[in-house]
């Protein structure tokens, strides 16, 4: 017997959970489906920086309560290259700050959020279909422990990141995609060290770049570039902290506890709506995590969708849900030229290429002595202000 929604969700991220969390506020009914498990979601290790916006969009739907308690709120960052280290005073540019809360973290709080709500949350579901969606009746299939399910709804939105259905079941004449794909990756590491810096840390060095940050007093978040194909097991713990002490001239040991290999990518598809279907987060855009602005456009895409579909089953107005995909589009690109800014200038792309060498710390270091210059990525970074 098939189920009646007025919102399909595919995917219980960030995305699709603080949707359906933001459209219960708003009294619209939803079904979420999820192909993991709720430990695997709820433990996954993501980004773990919010924009002021991301964490005032939290706070308001009355999701932030534990992250105002736990959260690390950040005023500054350091650039680190040629050795020395150069803050960016972030409040005092912008008068806005960042805060490190760990995505898994912030999935938690919503997935006990909607939980208390009583509103379908469906994990471990498989074979998730797309039907209908350049009708006004699109559908959701799929099965769950060897069952065929059905569920008949007014909109289907897309959240199921990068490699879920939703993109796909757009018609390919449609869809126009936009990608790079760069020459190196990260090696992550979790650590049981102190963090080594109260702000996070960017490092260009010779021998490529690195990232110091935290997800809490005691645990630090700690990257190295290195090649996408890289194998794990060419990198010991020893060689590890030898390699991050060389790039950021300082590190805490401690216990590795996590250990992986991130790609990195610049993707778009446009554009974000067809018909009743709409993409958000992953699913219609990735960006290099060198930004930070993963999770943080999610949210940005969320806001929109929300106030959109509110105004239509309010009142039945399709304006906004028509300007969807051009709205949310403004700010990806942007987004996208920060991140891709950010990464260039800091990564290694050639390892015997000196006039690459020179041009980036030419960079860096007039972007250290300009105020306009440390103004405008301040602004970027912080988060820009939004159109909905």
């Amino acid at each position: 017997m098939p189920v009646r929604t007025q919102v399909g969700i595919i995917g219980a991220g960030p995305a699709g959970l603080l949707l359906a969390h933001l459209l219960h506020r708003a009294g619209i009914d939803s079904v979420v489906l999820e192909d993991r498990s709720r430990p695997h979601i709820e433990g996954r290790i993501r980004a773990g920086l919010l924009e002021q916006g991301s964490v005032d969009t939290l706070v308001e739907a009355g999701l932030g309560a534990r992250l105002l308690r736990e959260g690390l709120a950040h005023d500054g960052l350091e650039l680190r290259f040629e050795g020395q280290s150069h803050r960016i005073d972030l409040l005092g540019l912008t008068g806005r700050r960042i805060t490190i809360y760990g995505q898994q973290e912030a999935v938690k709080d919503m997935v006990a959020a909607r939980l208390e709500t009583g509103r379908p949350l469906h994990f471990e579901v498989e074979e998730v279909a797309l039907h209908d969606i350049a009708t006004d009746h699109p559908r959701l299939t799929w099965t769950k422990d060897g069952t065929a399910h059905e569920l008949h709804c007014d909109v289907i939105a897309g959240c199921d990141g990068f490699h879920g259905p939703s993109r796909e079941a757009m018609p390919p004449e449609v869809l126009r995609v936009y990608e790079r794909v760069y020459p190196f990756a990260w090696l992550g590491i979790l650590a049981e060290a102190p963090p080594i810096s109260h702000e996070l840390i960017y490092a260009r060095h010779a021998d490529g770049f690195a990232l110091a940050t935290m997800r809490s007093k005691i645990l630090s978040r700690l990257y190295l570039q290195c090649a996408p194909e890289e194998d794990l097991a060419l990198w010991p713990d020893a060689r590890i902290w030898e390699a991050l002490q060389t790039r950021l001239g300082v590190v805490n040991t401690g216990k590795i506890i996590r250990k992986g290999v991130t790609g990195m990518r610049s993707f778009v598809a446009e554009p974000m709506r067809h018909g009743r279907l709409f993409l958000t987060g992953d699913a219609a855009h990735i960006v290099p995590p060198t930004g930070a602005k993963g999770m943080n456009l999610a949210v940005a895409d969320v806001r929109v969708l929300a106030a959109a579909l509110a105004a239509f089953f309010r009142t039945g107005d399709t304006a906004l849900m028509d300007r969807y995909s051009e709205i949310c589009l403004k700010r990806v690109w942007k987004v996208q030229r920060f991140s891709w800014w950010m990464t260039s200038m800091l990564h290694r792309y050639s390892g015997d290429d000196p006039f690459e060498h020179r041009v980036q710390v030419a960079e860096l270091d007039t972007l250290v002595h300009s105020e306009a210059a440390r103004t405008a990525l301040a602004e970027q970074y912080v988060g820009l202000p939004y159109d909905i």
